[in-house]
């Protein structure tokens, strides 16, 4: 006898392809999570020698922030004299050049207001370094103004870069945990990405990928491009997909630095919103690229940049309108158009796949927040376990940031920073 195949209706199909492409696509995601909880945290064996760094910050009216950091940098248990900072002022109308320059920076000043956002910042910035100091430098730390670096950073970053690296990324920590809800989801996240990420990523031997700040690159690429040339509105994972395709493997080393977090809801959307638009532009670029350096080249790491870039937000939203308009339409139809059986099948699949989501994002909250306890600098233990609710809820805003990005047109806006506390204040637990 057939088997019975009543039951697979259109819908059903359609929701068992959503699902198995979910699989197909974030599996080995579960993977990484795992190696980074048995595997615990990489080793990096130490240098061989020092290394001769440059720091490269882009600061907009950064005056609030900009000491601190520079401070931290000075502050490094590494020889001093191969440590120098570069600081560019970009169209300021603070005195962020002044106070970068009583700190110990060397500092540039720019006014390019036809050519705005960090990329084109890093770019004047490293094409006046290489004319002004031809092969001084080894490889170049980028940061943002409002980081702080632990007192180890550049020492076990040097360990990483002794091994022949051409780039790194670091430990992404936050200086402002407990100061909202939305600070508090932002840090699980880089917390989350870090460990269970580039940390699996790198012991997995695998390439991994940098974020925002806090990561380095080799002399002989800025050389090689006579500056920076990578220039949409998230040049970092662009560089990272640059990498993926032509077979650079990014390190990683677990090396800690602080980062800011948007406190209100208004300045993430913003924020992630330019992240979200330039995901797509990279993916839209690149996304060819990567697939055949997936197919012709077997590049493990291409398919997880591809991953990585790839708008899966939109398969979650595509499987909750088809299905909540399925339901809505054969409702009306009163049975013409689907049975109850089908609608309830179809109620059940949209539950589902929001239940899942939420304890999908709730699981990896809460395995972060056990995990890396000792990386959270919060005073209030109420925020912390709130936060392992708050943080499925701020992960699903992307839904809507996802469709919204795919339509609208997103400029650069720099992230205003206000957290002005020292590396002391942060490891007290500081809002």
């Amino acid at each position: 006898m057939l088997p019975d195949l009543s039951h697979l209706t259109p819908i059903v199909i359609f929701n068992f392809v959503i699902g198995a492409l979910f699989v197909l696509c974030f599996l080995y995601q579960v993977v990484f999570f795992l190696v980074g909880i048995f595997y615990g945290e990489v080793k990096i064996p130490k240098a061989k020698r020092n290394h001769r760094y440059a720091f490269f910050i882009a600061a907009h009216n950064e005056e609030a922030v900009i000491a601190n950091l520079i401070k931290s940098i000075k502050d490094q248990d590494y020889p001093s004299e191969l440590i120098d900072i570069f600081v560019v002022a970009d169209a300021c109308t603070d005195d962020t050049a002044r106070v970068a320059r009583e700190a110990g920076a060397i500092v540039y000043e720019r006014n390019d207001l036809a050519r705005k956002g960090k990329s084109w910042v890093m770019d004047y910035g490293f094409d006046r370094i290489l004319n002004e100091y031809p092969g001084k430098y080894e490889a170049f730390f980028i940061f943002d103004a409002d980081n702080l670096l632990s007192r180890s950073y550049v020492s076990i970053m040097n360990d990483a870069f002794d091994q022949g690296y051409l780039a790194l990324t670091s430990y992404r920590n936050s200086k402002n945990f407990g100061s909202s809800w939305i600070s508090a989801a932002y840090a699980t996240w880089f917390l989350r990405e870090a460990r269970f990420l580039n940390n699996a990523r790198m012991i997995c031997g695998t390439s991994c990928a940098v974020s925002g700040s806090g990561y380095l690159v080799s002399a002989k690429i800025i050389e090689g491009m006579h500056g920076w040339d990578f220039h949409t509105l998230t040049e970092d994972i662009q560089f990272s997909t640059f990498c993926a395709i032509h077979g650079v493997r990014i390190g990683y080393a677990p090396a800690e630095f602080y980062d800011e977090q948007p406190v209100d809801f208004s300045a993430s959307w913003k924020q992630r919103m330019r992240w979200t638009k330039g995901f797509y532009q990279v993916f839209f670029t690149y996304g060819s690229h990567l697939v055949k350096s997936i197919a012709f080249f077997r590049r493990f790491a291409a398919y997880d940049l591809f991953m990585t870039i790839a708008p899966g937000n939109l398969l979650s939203l595509i499987s909750v309108l088809v299905n909540l308009t399925f339901i809505i339409v054969g409702s009306l139809s009163h049975g013409f158009l689907a049975t109850d059986r089908e609608l309830a099948m179809c109620f059940g699949s949209l539950m589902m796949t929001l239940v899942s989501m939420y304890m999908t994002f709730f699981v990896a909250g809460l395995f972060t927040t056990v995990f890396e306890r000792k990386h959270i600098h919060c005073t209030s233990r109420l925020r912390v376990f709130t936060n392992l609710f708050t943080f499925p809820l701020f992960m699903f805003t992307y839904i809507p940031i996802t469709v919204a990005a795919l339509f609208l047109k997103v400029d650069w806006v720099p992230t205003p920073h206000g957290v002005s506390v020292t590396l002391e204040q942060v490891m007290d637990g500081a809002k």
